[in-house]
């Protein structure tokens, strides 16, 4: 797996308000790919996606469905 979770204060709070995971990624790596291997991984259904790439380096903001919590998989991944 290649997601990276990114687990600054910005990431937390996006996961308690949001609904929102955090990911770093290889930059060529492409929406399609990195929700499915997201929705795969954790059985979890994304409802949105945004991508932002700064100081070479990829990242997804990745706004999960409401019956799916983002808390729990932030648990799974040992972010909190």
């Amino acid at each position: 797996m290649t997601l990276r979770p990114v687990t600054s204060e910005k990431a937390v709070r996006l996961i308690e308000l949001n609904n929102t995971l955090v990911f770093e990624v290889d930059k060529r790596r492409d929406k399609k790919d990195v929700k499915k291997e997201i929705e795969e991984s954790f059985k979890v259904k994304v409802d949105s996606m945004n991508s932002l790439i700064r100081n070479n380096k990829k990242y997804f903001y990745v706004k999960l469905n409401g019956s799916d919590l983002a808390i729990d998989v932030a648990t799974k991944l040992g972010m909190i």
